[in-house]
């Protein structure tokens, strides 16, 4: 079945260099889409305080909060600078009245090739800010990337370890499931299965090129690209979610350059055709 458009949400990346967050909200309510997802540093320039007027006045619901995490330091001084921004990004999607705050986890720290220790810096990391997102009621969203960003950005790279981390540190943290990362996972229809209902905090989509120009940044517009997108929905809402489907497009030359009420539109008429 086509997916509800009112489910259809919109990641402020993929109109980042067209739009503040003040006129991604109104573009975004102007063609009656009312799921966004907000960037950090959108949010600062905009105002912590006014972005929350905004976003309640258009009648907009915050999928998530970008970023937290990259938790891996070098020294001691680098571990606790992420740990208290974290904290700060906790503060900031509870003033939103975010979903969720989405993590990448980060990756190796610089001059290490400890990949296992950096992923227990991650769980570490993790531990030690949950139970303030708990009394602040913000759950998180640990969000596995492709493992070609294991190194510099994401070192949980798999829904399995993601519901792993979900398994050690309990209640207060889920997975956002994003199909560009993970369309390759020949277990991912278990993991999500695995995952439920509860652990599922947001669900991602865009696609996948065929070539890939730029590992960051080129994704595709929805059935542009090889992911299967349909099915993967399907897998998700199998466990009884029922949350937005937010597009999250990162494209330097191809929809950043485009004018962003036309980037809307196509969202708007890919989600109901090809997704």
């Amino acid at each position: 079945m086509a997916p509800d458009p009112s489910r259809l949400a919109i990641n402020q990346a993929t109109v980042r260099p067209q739009w503040t967050l003040a006129q991604a909200i109104e573009g975004f309510a102007r063609q009656n889409v009312r799921g966004i997802a907000v960037w950090r540093d959108k949010l600062a320039e905009c105002g912590v305080e006014e972005a929350a007027t905004m976003l309640r006045d258009h009648g907009m619901t915050v999928t998530g909060l970008c970023r937290g995490g990259m938790f891996p330091a070098a020294d001691a001084a680098g571990l606790q600078a992420a740990l208290d921004n974290n904290k700060r990004a906790i503060e900031e999607a509870h003033a939103i009245d975010a979903r969720c705050l989405v993590l990448v986890a980060g990756g190796l720290p610089e001059g290490s090739k400890d990949i296992s220790g950096a992923r227990r810096m991650v769980a570490d990391g993790l531990a030690e800010i949950l139970p303030f997102a708990r009394s602040a009621g913000v759950p998180l969203a640990i969000e596995p990337l492709h493992p070609m960003y294991a190194a510099d950005r994401c070192c949980v790279n798999t829904i399995g370890q993601a519901n792993d981390l979900c398994d050690a540190l309990g209640a207060g943290v889920g997975i956002a499931v994003d199909v560009y990362h993970l369309w390759w996972d020949p277990a991912l229809e278990a993991g999500i299965r695995r995952a439920g209902k509860e652990r599922i905090l947001a669900f991602h989509i865009c696609d996948w090129l065929v070539p890939t120009t730029d590992l960051l940044l080129d994704r595709g517009m929805m059935g542009d690209g090889i992911i299967d997108i349909p099915r993967i929905r399907g897998w998700v809402e199998a466990t009884g979610y029922d949350g937005f489907h937010e597009v999250e497009i990162f494209s330097k030359d191809n929809w950043w350059q485009r004018d962003a009420d036309e980037v809307v539109t196509v969202c708007r008429e890919r989600h109901g055709t090809v997704c």
